[in-house]
């Protein structure tokens, strides 16, 4: 390691794109007297419904809530199981917690880092009820054959495309697929609203129902009991939540949504630089599966084994150098909570282990400029070759 390439800044590992139009657009909320879930909100769903391809969208304050709402809809209860992947954020498991089943976790495809569904097929048991594959970094998971698996089996599918706006597979975009499907709109994800998520369902009875969870159970359209058109009677329907989305987070996902496809060409071609000038490196580089499209939303390297460096090494290294980097993620099974709540352990998903051993991911985002990108590769070569 030479130590010699240094950038004079600090280049985050994430940058928001926030521009003139949104700020103006969330200034025009703030101005119009409706804050929380109004209009802007039902705008977003729709334009968000079509952008995906599904029937219904209903936007909420994370896709953690999504998560927990696909659950709920898919009839899960207490003692039930419902599998999933190590290699995912806390809120993927945390979220069957909840709802009171138990989660079970499979091993992961070693390429892509999603859900293997061969692992999945050796856990089910007369007590699995449902499966929550993540699109691991905007990779799709083999759809096909999990699905089919899960027909078989009589289990819902809920997804968790966090990572995979815009993804496809076999030339339909995620979301268009039938099943609850949970997006992401927290600040580092392909568009931000802050903090927020949608839930996209072709279901109308679970739209209906969704709409009530979200707002503490009350009628769906009591937000409009503050309008002209609205009343002031209202009836709690169930024992919902506090998961809506306000119209000022609306306002700016808007904006957002309509720059979707200029993000993703930035993405896609910082990702393409990345893979022309890394080829050489000692690494396991992020590639499309054929007949899928990756959203970009993460580049994830791997260190070969025959690599001069560790993992950990390299993130220090290229933090020396002012390069931010992320790891994605510290497995389900590494963290104490889980360990001493279901017995998992370092070892018990190996694919997972090695993947997550030797995994960082560099800084994309559109944002980055052109030399912002050299930087990246240079300093790369400067500290592994």
């Amino acid at each position: 390691m030479k130590g010699t390439v240094m950038r004079s800044s600090f280049l985050p590992y994430f940058i928001p794109s926030i521009s003139d139009e949104e700020i103006r657009s969330v200034t025009e909320t703030l101005s119009s007297n409706w804050l929380t879930t109004g209009p802007k909100v039902h705008e977003f769903e729709q334009a968000f419904a079509r952008t995906v391809g599904a029937r219904h969208a209903i936007a909420v304050n994370s896709c953690t809530a999504a998560l927990h709402l696909g659950l709920v809809l898919s009839g899960i209860k207490p003692g039930d199981e419902v599998i999933t992947t190590p290699l995912t954020f806390c809120a993927t498991v945390n979220v069957i917690i909840h709802t009171g089943a138990v989660p079970v976790l499979a091993d992961i495809d070693p390429i892509t880092g999603c859900l293997s569904p061969h692992a999945v097929r050796s856990v089910i048991t007369e007590k699995t009820k449902a499966i929550i594959p993540v699109h691991f970094a905007g990779t799709p998971y083999d759809i096909d054959t999990l699905h089919a698996l899960a027909h078989d089996h009589a289990l819902a599918v809920i997804d968790d495309a966090a990572h995979a706006l815009p993804t496809y597979y076999k030339n339909r975009i995620i979301g268009s697929f039938g099943n609850p499907t949970a997006f992401s709109f927290y600040v580092t994800k392909n568009i931000t609203t802050g903090e927020g998520g949608m839930l996209v369902v072709n279901d109308d009875n679970a739209a209906h129902y969704a709409r009530i969870l979200t707002l503490h159970g009350i009628s769906a359209d009591a937000w409009k009991r503050y309008h002209q058109a609205g009343s002031w009677r209202y009836d709690v329907e169930c024992a919902g939540f506090k998961y809506n989305m306000m119209d000022i987070q609306a306002a700016l996902g808007l904006q957002q949504l309509r720059k979707l496809d200029s993000f993703q060409q930035r993405r896609s071609a910082i990702a393409a630089r990345y893979t022309s000038a890394l080829a050489s490196l000692p690494l396991i580089l992020p590639v499309e599966i054929p007949e899928t499209k990756t959203s970009w939303h993460l580049y994830v390297i791997r260190l070969k084994p025959d690599a001069p460096l560790s993992r950990n090494t390299l993130i220090d290294a290229l933090k020396k150098r002012n390069i931010g980097t992320g790891v994605h993620f510290i497995p389900l099974h590494h963290h104490s909570f889980y360990q001493n709540s279901f017995g998992w352990k370092i070892g018990d998903f190996p694919n997972c282990d090695s993947f997550y051993s030797a995994a960082l991911s560099l800084p994309l985002y559109p944002a980055m400029t052109d030399d912002d990108v050299q930087d990246v590769i240079d300093a790369l070569y400067d500290i592994i070759v």
